[in-house]
């Protein structure tokens, strides 16, 4: 029987949440019946962690450091503080990305700020000497291109984290907490083609002028990148 993974979405908008899971499957290579999805802006965790071999959170138009938060943002905060422990304290293994990798940050002592942030685009990624070793980034070449869209990024580790990667214009881009909890600042779900239309849909939120969406839209398809899916399907190899 194939492990059954969990994938928290933490995206209001239907579309986007739809288009996150599409990704996250054909990057994984697990079936529709061996990945569920939760969405965490709709509803409280729950029981959503019984039974699963690992836990995928996927990204948000929320920031850690937002001036006011909805109700949805703090019930998806909450959620996320539950996974980060459950990974933490009780070894269950959990790869968040993008918006998580802030709230894990700070739930354990990091800071995040807007000093970071990266446009929508592919930037170059480097592992550091303790990203070469670790068992799930390790799978990747040392120096990578992937996919980024986010206005603020973690400024100070959390305690007791690894740092695990970095690139030029965002110093934290992975690092591992304990032994069990991996967290990204990029993508590595998306295509060039997933990011573009994601760009669509969040147009008026902030990552790029909203009137520049087809120069962005233009930049991506000149871009391949392929390298960080295979983070996702080492993290199911790995646990399932």
């Amino acid at each position: 029987m194939t492990a059954r993974f969990l994938l928290v979405t933490i995206r209001p908008e239907l579309d986007a949440a739809r288009d996150e899971y599409e990704s996250m499957l054909a990057a994984t290579g697990l079936p529709a019946s061996a990945l569920s999805q939760h969405l965490l802006a709709d509803e409280p965790l729950g029981d959503a962690l019984d039974g699963v071999a690992g836990v995928i959170v996927g990204g948000s138009p929320f920031s850690v450091t937002d001036a006011a938060k909805t109700s949805s943002q703090r019930r998806a905060e909450s959620g996320l503080r539950v996974i980060a422990a459950a990974s933490v304290d009780h070894g269950l293994p959990v790869l968040f990305t993008c918006y998580g990798i802030g709230v894990v940050a700070q739930a354990y002592g990091g800071s995040v700020g807007r000093e970071h942030g990266e446009p929508t685009s592919a930037v170059p990624i480097t592992l550091t000497a303790a990203g070469v070793s670790d068992p799930l980034l390790g799978t990747l070449p040392t120096t990578f291109d992937a996919l980024v869209a986010h206005k603020e990024a973690v400024n100070t580790l959390p305690t007791g984290a690894v740092l695990l990667a970095g690139s030029p214009s965002c110093p934290v881009q992975a690092f591992r907490l304990g032994t069990h909890l991996h967290a990204v600042q990029f993508h590595p779900e998306v295509t060039a083609d997933d990011l573009a239309a994601r760009a669509a849909i969040y147009q008026h939120h902030g990552y790029f002028d909203a009137h520049e969406l087809h120069v962005v839209q233009a930049r991506l398809a000149q871009t391949s990148v392929t390298v960080p899916r295979r983070l996702l399907k080492a993290f199911v190899d790995l646990h399932g």
